[in-house]
């Protein structure tokens, strides 16, 4: 007996570095909408728009300080309303 042969077709290896995405029948509005979710969701853009201009270290910590009075005003204001 003859065993049969699959003939499914094997999609490429992805070789490629960093993000990519490949284009299956012509469709470039697919692979586009694909490419915009990876760049979302690895913060690509975010990322881009930090180092856009240089931020001093000491910048960057007033900056996280700020943050966390906000946050803990805002949280002091919810247990305060829960009374």
């Amino acid at each position: 007996m003859k065993r049969k042969k699959n003939f499914r077709k094997k999609r490429p290896k992805d070789t490629a570095v960093g993000l990519s995405v490949n284009v299956f029948n012509n469709n470039v509005e697919g692979a586009l909408k694909s490419l915009k979710k990876k760049i979302k969701r690895a913060d690509l853009m975010m990322d881009l728009r930090k180092r856009e201009y240089y931020t001093k270290p000491s910048e960057t910590k007033r900056h996280k300080r700020n943050l966390a009075k906000l946050r803990n005003k805002y949280n002091n204001q919810k247990i305060e309303k829960n009374f």
